[in-house]
């Protein structure tokens, strides 16, 4: 044991122009059960009302903290509260989101049952989804929750790959300070939002040599309504979910990762994204067809095919995009994958939701017809 129920928390909140929903977020994180914490709010470069917002927080709040800066983007402004956290804990808080009250005080009595000094302290969430309805709006559990285990002892990504095949979602989780500082671990300061926590998912979990996962969710995030990532306008939105991944690739490499299942997990992010692109901007885009294959390009093969969370119409997509030969599927393992998260998804979200995640997966079966 380590003290850790008693911590300091430093909560990093980088904040721009999110007036409708900061209040939510704030008042979330005041009335946390665990008090010893400080609130980072680190402003850049508003244009709205949310400083005002800001100031009238601090004003009764001693703990939230106001820092003005101008706009640099979402992972700048995640650096400059990492490098102001005082804390022995940080926790980064999307201003758009909300938290349950005893988040911290459950995270932090969990890792003070441990004896060993934790690195990460990992939690799922919460799906909000159709928040911009209140009618239709409604909490969903995440996909990450019920698969994986609450931990009896510290564990590395490589001990549970599904930390780095899913959501990357580092704001369900706390990161001892130390363990990030020791390891140089800062954000990539991309323009605007830019995806930068794909690459700080993997410097942390790569990097990390005891985490801990408590099956519990207290994070509410505003998910992606739906069709609202279908056409995109530009060309760097269209190619960003491939540069992020070549990112944490060449982290990866930097870090030296070996382990086959991590790779591995890192493979299904990069399939997942690639369809996703097919979906959202379609094959017959020209800028999709060359990111895909360049992704592609980079994965072994092996891994991929041997990999039982790919779909098998995807594997064979793979293959013929890659000139390869025909792959041998183990459908044994593919139908064992599916049966688990027909069970998972059935206890926490009941059959109507099987059907839709069912259909997310199977959808590119006959789309693209083609590779050509």
């Amino acid at each position: 044991m380590h003290g850790d129920s008693k911590a300091l928390v430093s909560i990093v909140v980088p904040i721009y122009n999110v007036e409708n929903y900061l209040d939510q977020c704030l008042d979330s994180i005041e009335a946390q059960t665990h008090k010893n914490i400080e609130i980072l709010c680190i402003n850049d470069g508003s244009t709205d009302s949310s400083p005002d917002i800001i100031r009238a927080h601090a004003a009764k709040d001693s703990r939230v903290v106001l820092v003005d800066k101008a706009n640099g983007g979402y992972g700048q402004g995640c650096n400059m509260g990492l490098r102001l956290a005082k804390g022995d804990w940080i926790s980064i808080i999307e201003p758009d989101d909300w938290i349950d009250p005893t988040m911290y005080e459950d995270m932090l009595t969990f890792a003070d049952g441990f004896e060993e000094q934790l690195d990460i302290v990992k939690t799922p969430w919460t799906d909000i989804r159709n928040w911009d309805d209140p009618k239709e709006q409604a909490p969903y559990p995440s996909t990450m929750q019920g698969e994986i285990p609450t931990s009896t002892a510290p564990i590395t990504v490589a001990d549970e790959p599904k930390l780095m095949s899913m959501h990357p979602s580092i704001w369900s989780a706390i990161y001892r300070t130390g363990f990030l500082r020791n390891n140089n671990i800062a954000f990539p300061e991309y323009p605007g939002a830019g995806w930068a926590d794909n690459p700080f998912l993997v410097e942390t979990m790569c990097q990390a040599k005891a985490i801990v996962y408590l099956d519990k969710p207290y994070y509410n995030y505003r998910c992606d309504l739906p069709y609202s990532t279908r056409n995109h306008k530009t060309d760097e939105a269209i190619t960003r979910p491939f540069d992020r991944w070549d990112d944490m690739y060449d982290i990866m490499k930097r870090l030296n990762v070996t382990d086959d299942r991590i790779w591995q997990a890192h493979d299904l992010r990069g399939i997942n994204y690639s369809f996703g692109a097919i979906y959202d901007d379609g094959w017959d885009n020209p800028l999709v067809k060359d990111r895909v294959q360049k992704c592609f390009a980079k994965m072994d093969p092996e891994l991929v095919i041997n990999n039982p969370e790919i779909a098998p119409h995807r594997k064979k997509f793979f293959c013929e995009l890659l000139g390869l030969p025909k792959p041998k599927i183990d459908y044994t393992a593919w139908w064992a994958h599916l049966i688990k998260m027909a069970g998972s998804t059935i206890k926490y979200e009941g059959v109507g939701r099987l059907v839709h995640r069912v259909g997310r997966a199977t959808f590119f079966k006959t789309e693209p017809t083609h590779v050509k």
